[in-house]
């Protein structure tokens, strides 16, 4: 069907396992989704499958929105994203995708968000920095950075160097996720463990790229 889908962070919750033991889960409502274009080699230079999730008020979106929206027979969406198709399924214009059909039970995923903004955060909140002696001289001098560059070579800081700024409100993924139920009813999934942002933050769902890049080099060595 498709790698992925886009869906909305619920919140989190807690399961037991077999073993008994309390696990820590996120709920994830994907969807429902729907197909504004397909894109092929012919036409857009690559293969890709555009989905859009939720739906946004006409008067709320641009005049090349609505042609797009319209063209692809589906109402304006909150979200849009590209995923590539997997399987042999053809898919349509307009036809809506379920969380069912994209993931299974066992599946691994990544997600995609944009993680909580914390503000403005010095050094050792942003970067874990350990700060400097309580004692023996230190003088006004405790969570700083130390010296950022040196005079003679080269002469200028360094881009990237670790200081301080905007802490979060960056996209972030967490990687190989286990998909413990799935809520056909309510078209959502249940991962184990935290993802990124806020509960009713937009995130994309993927099936884990890694695992599958493995998996390919494995078949062909």
């Amino acid at each position: 069907m498709l790698t992925g889908l886009i869906g909305k962070k619920l919140g989190m919750t807690q399961v037991g396992d077999p073993a008994g033991r309390i696990r820590a889960v996120t709920v994830i409502q994907l969807g429902p989704c729907m197909v504004s274009q397909i894109k092929n080699g012919s036409n857009d230079g690559y293969d890709a499958v555009q989905v859009t999730w939720g739906r946004r008020k006409p008067q709320r979106t641009t005049a090349a929105e609505r042609g797009h929206f319209a063209k692809g027979e589906v109402a304006p969406g909150v979200k849009t994203r590209e995923f590539k198709a997997r399987g042999e399924g053809e898919l349509k214009l307009g036809q809506t995708i379920a969380a069912g059909e994209v993931f299974k039970l066992g599946d691994l995923v990544d997600v995609s968000a944009m993680s909580k903004g914390r503000g403005f955060a010095g050094v050792i909140k942003r970067h874990h920095f350990a700060g400097f002696p309580g004692s023996h001289g230190t003088h006004e001098y405790f969570r700083h950075g130390g010296a950022i560059g040196n005079r003679s070579y080269p002469g200028r800081v360094r881009k990237g160097l670790r200081m301080a700024g905007q802490m979060g409100n960056e996209k972030v993924t967490v990687l190989n996720l286990p998909v413990i139920e799935i809520l056909a009813e309510d078209n959502a999934i249940v991962v184990g463990g935290s993802v990124p942002g806020a509960d009713g933050g937009i995130l994309t769902v993927k099936h884990a790229a890694k695992i599958a890049r493995r998996i390919g080099q494995e078949t062909n060595g």
